[in-house]
């Protein structure tokens, strides 16, 4: 099995260095590495160039400065890396990012679900945050013997995760791709399902998020939740379950609020088929009444 491993990046100056070194250091090695710069304004293009120089299995694609979309932005980009290559050359297709840093036996874990299980159609670790200040000597150590790094609880740990998402080739072309949306890394996750595939997590395979997951916009969680539910298809009852389900387990109306208005406003054409929403609206009512009963 051949990975095909695309790194979207825009000023990682401080980081990419981590997550590079840490995949040539993997005991599994059939890849090939695309880092796909978005317009990075710092270092990460000579930080890049200067590593992919030495290693020919590291490539880079240079692009100009998109707009920000969360979301939307980062699935663009890594189209960009797909472009670059034939993708009948590879097995597995990989989309990391570049703030994560891998242990030495990640491919090799992942490699062998998919080579044990040909119904697994998507495989992750778990993702971790440090609890403390992040020390660079300790980058590569995985022991964590002073318990320093902890689960980034804001999935379960059955879900894989959107820094470190790895498809079978025939999952991710049967599900057409990523969607550049808000909510990717949970459409991919559900169409996945929606054609039969199997998504699996090793829950004892951990890496190391030198970032947490959209720190950026946690004033904007609310109204990014409501575009999220507009984004994945869930219809307006849907969508009160959802928002009520996420305000109580924040205490706050205001976000109940908030989340609806987003929903409410959200006028773009959704990038899902009819057949994809009717399959995603009909899992979560399963979900929801699974849960009840």
């Amino acid at each position: 099995m051949k990975f095909l491993i695309i790194i979207p990046t825009h000023n990682e100056e401080k980081n990419i260095l981590f997550c590079l070194e840490s995949l040539k250091n993997q005991t599994f090695r059939d890849y090939k590495i695309v880092v796909v710069n978005d317009g990075s304004t710092d270092q990460t293009q000579a930080i890049v160039n200067e590593f992919a120089a030495a290693h020919p299995d590291f490539e880079i694609k240079n692009l100009e400065k998109s707009e920000h979309q969360p979301g939307a932005k980062v699935v663009r980009t890594f189209n960009k890396g797909l472009e670059m290559v034939d993708l009948k050359d590879f097995d597995i297709i990989c989309k990391f990012d570049a703030d994560i840093i891998f242990p030495v036996n990640y491919l090799k874990k992942i490699h062998d679900v998919y080579e044990k299980n040909p119904k697994a159609g998507m495989v992750s670790g778990i993702v971790k945050i440090k609890k403390n200040v992040f020390e660079k000597n300790f980058a590569f150590n995985f022991s964590d013997e002073k318990g320093q790094w902890t689960f980034e609880n804001i999935a379960s740990k059955n879900h894989v995760r959107g820094p470190i998402k790895s498809y079978r080739k025939e999952c991710f072309l049967e599900m057409n791709g990523l969607r550049p949306v808000l909510g990717w890394d949970n459409i991919d996750v559900m169409l996945a399902k929606k054609h039969g595939w199997e998504v699996i997590t090793i829950k004892d395979l951990w890496v190391k998020h030198l970032r947490p997951t959209a720190y950026k916009y946690k004033n904007q969680k609310a109204e990014k939740l409501g575009e999220y539910f507009y984004n994945i298809g869930l219809s307006f009852p849907l969508a009160v379950i959802s928002s009520v389900k996420s305000s109580l387990k924040n205490r706050s109306i205001a976000e109940f609020l908030l989340t609806m208005k987003s929903f409410l406003i959200q006028k773009g054409e959704r990038n899902l088929s009819k057949e994809e929403i009717k399959y995603i609206r009909n899992l979560r009512w399963s979900q929801i009444f699974k849960k009840k009963f």
